[in-house]
């Protein structure tokens, strides 16, 4: 049987609790990012005595409701998320994050819609309102062969550095989400 030296004994023991308290913090993020109201209820579940237990519940969610009225808290189903991913397109919001829970987010790299207005700035790029009420301007000096109207299809796709913009078929235009 091979003796370990302390000095090494001491090193594989800081990793070991390194690695455990690592671990121990990884699950924590999950819990502290629940609001007091929902855990309150999630709590409840351990309670053992019956009438006790469902005084819990009725208490929190008494509680879940009511919080949930005076907009402390928000419900989102799965669909609404990527409804709200789908409209931050363009945007660079790290709170999105808080969407992304139970599923790997879908990878949006591209969006489809329909234009509502379309115009000329004085240096002749073109701004663009989409249905949904995304703002999108040109970035670069390309020029369009046909102005994009009220109810042509644009798509909005991520390149290497930044966004191009599709206007019914034409030639791409760099472009960013400006509203």
């Amino acid at each position: 049987m091979t003796q370990f030296p302390t000095r090494l004994k001491l090193v594989a023991l800081g990793v070991a609790a390194f690695a455990l308290s690592s671990a121990a913090s990884a699950a924590e993020p999950r819990a502290a990012a629940r609001t007091a109201t929902f855990q309150n209820l999630i709590d409840c579940k351990g309670k053992t005595e019956a009438a006790e237990r469902l005084a819990c519940y009725d208490a929190a969610v008494s509680s879940l409701d009511v919080a949930e009225k005076q907009g402390d808290i928000v419900v989102v189903d799965r669909e609404q998320a990527r409804a709200a991913r789908r409209q931050a397109f363009g945007f660079t919001l790290p709170s999105m994050a808080m969407f992304d829970r139970g599923e790997k987010p879908e990878d949006l790299d591209r969006v489809t819609t329909a234009v509502v207005r379309a115009y000329q700035g004085g240096d002749r790029r073109w701004t663009v309102e989409l249905e949904g009420g995304a703002v999108w301007a040109q970035n670069d000096s390309e020029i369009l062969a046909r102005p994009p109207k009220a109810g042509s299809k644009a798509e909005i796709r991520k390149a290497a550095m930044g966004y191009f913009m599709n206007l019914d078929g034409q030639r791409a235009v760099r472009a960013r989400r400006v509203r």
